[in-house]
């Protein structure tokens, strides 16, 4: 898609706008090929989605344009996984290793356990195998392992969303003779990691206290130091960050937040506030995070920042006005 300017530039400047009261996103300089095609695959990525508005805001007097991308609120489940597989790519491009896709499963405006949890846990099923479809090719598909909570679901899995396809499935924990008291029995991660595999994609992660443990241990003995990308999906760890799990009770979760989760990048985010003041909190990587009101069928920006503000800070700070 060529730049809709008169004169070839030497370079284009990509540029995510953010409110005086957020840092400044720092912006990017890409060159600009001889047909006038920004010659960088993080920009041609954006500019070949159909999710992704292009648009060209000025141009300064040394030849460099302004270029500002917009990712909209998806309209639906089906635009929000074309956006999620785009952020994926260019964080993949990036070079993260470690990534986080979380949204609400029971509607674009639910919140969570407005569904029942088996329920949430189905959708969530079905939606990621949407978006191996779209993310992952053929080729890679038995390369690719995807960890469920435990194996009763790697079972299901294969009988529903997952049947026929080629994807590696595994599980997190297994149930032990306690399970009625809730004892599960963790499943060393080096027995179950294979040495083709290239990528890992974690489902949900948070029936079990346990299982997040075990999402650390698969970082540490099978991505950290390699090639491999591990990508979380709903794994809902704002409960670990909100202190939801008391650290007396969890200290071992409660450490996550100093460890695991600060090498993360949350690359596709929705988080729905509810009530009179209520409103969204938005991210597709690598733009900025938003907080967001619906008014009728469109989203008003409130806000805007480069770092991830706390969902205490969204719910008192920004969408209660003063």
């Amino acid at each position: 898609m060529p730049l809709s300017i008169t004169a070839i530039t030497s370079k284009v400047l990509i540029a995510f706008p953010s409110l005086p009261t957020s840092k400044i996103v720092k912006p990017c300089t890409f060159p600009l090929k001889n047909d006038g095609n920004i010659a960088h695959p993080r920009a041609n990525a954006f500019m070949a989605s159909r999710s992704l508005k292009f648009v060209a805001n000025s141009v300064f007097g040394d030849g460099s344009v302004l270029v500002a991308f917009n990712v909209p609120f998806p309209s639906d489940y089906s635009e929000l996984l074309d956006q999620a597989r785009n952020a994926i790519e260019l964080a993949l491009k990036d070079n993260r290793q470690l990534m986080e896709i979380e949204f609400p499963t029971a509607g674009l405006e639910s919140v969570p356990g407005d569904g029942e949890g088996g329920i949430e846990m189905t959708g969530s099923m079905q939606l990621i195998r949407e978006f191996c479809d779209r993310f992952i090719s053929p080729e890679k598909a038995t390369r690719t392992r995807i960890f469920f909570p435990e194996a009763s679901e790697v079972k299901f899995a294969r009988q529903s969303a997952f049947g026929g396809a080629s994807f590696k499935l595994d599980y997190l924990t297994k149930p032990s003779f306690f399970e009625d008291f809730g004892f599960f029995e963790r499943v060393k991660m080096a027995d179950r990691v294979k040495l083709e595999d290239e990528l890992f994609l974690v489902a949900y992660p948070y029936f079990n206290v346990n299982e997040m443990l075990v999402v650390e241990e698969l970082y540490k003995e099978a991505v950290e130091n390699t090639d491999r990308k591990l990508i979380i999906f709903n794994g809902e760890l704002d409960r670990i960050r909100s202190g939801y799990y008391p650290p007396f009770f969890y200290p071992k979760l409660a450490k996550l937040t100093k460890t695991l989760l600060p090498m993360m990048e949350t690359i596709y985010y929705i988080h729905n506030f509810k009530g009179r003041n209520g409103g969204t909190l938005f991210r597709c990587y690598p733009g900025p995070w938003k907080v967001l009101r619906r008014l009728g069928n469109k989203y008003k920006c409130l806000h805007q920042q480069e770092v991830m503000p706390s969902l205490k800070e969204v719910a008192l700070d920004i969408l209660t006005p003063a």
